[in-house]
């Protein structure tokens, strides 16, 4: 079985991923759908966190030139720093929004002007979060070479949203596997 298989059917016997047909649930993209993934539930997992890790250790290798890994808050975090703590990268990590005290940062940690960035990311529903911290990171003269994250819906929706914004994502597994 191959790891994209392997994620999710770990998912799946961890209760990652639910399914509740008579109470959807609503995604951070205001979507109601029978379908949950909540990937922070595999950080108390120390297998399925490895086996996750493993596959973006895996995907990261086949990715050209980046010189810092960022995770989207909040849930890209804990993964991106597992994965920057593997790979012996930089670590940096984009809020949702400028904090409203301190400096008010929006990007947390040292991101130099012209840095090559890999955003980390734990789902992808219509790519909402990823694509406000790709624009982040951009707006800081930085480029962003790819998006990982761990699983996706599949909506077309997301493949046009990164589409318009020139920026390729990949995930470990997704729904299509899920259910075959």
């Amino acid at each position: 079985m191959d790891l994209t298989n392997q994620i999710a059917q770990k998912l799946l016997q961890i209760n990652a991923i639910q399914i509740n047909i008579q109470n959807l649930f609503v995604w951070a993209s205001g979507i109601k759908s029978p379908i949950y993934c909540d990937n922070r539930i595999a950080l108390s997992y120390p297998e399925v966190r490895n086996l996750i890790l493993e596959g973006f250790i895996n995907a990261s290798n086949n990715i050209d030139n980046y010189d810092v890994i960022a995770g989207v808050a909040t849930a890209g975090i804990p993964w991106g720093a597992l994965l920057a703590d593997k790979l012996n990268k930089p670590f940096i990590y984009i809020r949702s929004q400028s904090k409203d005290h301190g400096k008010k940062n929006k990007i947390e940690g040292e991101l130099k002007k012209g840095s090559k960035v890999l955003v980390i990311e734990d789902l992808i529903s219509t790519g909402g979060s990823s694509i406000k911290a790709v624009e982040s990171i951009r707006e800081l003269d930085c480029e962003v070479i790819a998006v990982l994250a761990i699983f996706q819906y599949n909506l077309h929706q997301a493949k046009i949203n990164f589409e318009k914004i020139n920026c390729n994502f990949k995930t470990l597994s997704n729904f299509d596997v899920l259910i075959f």
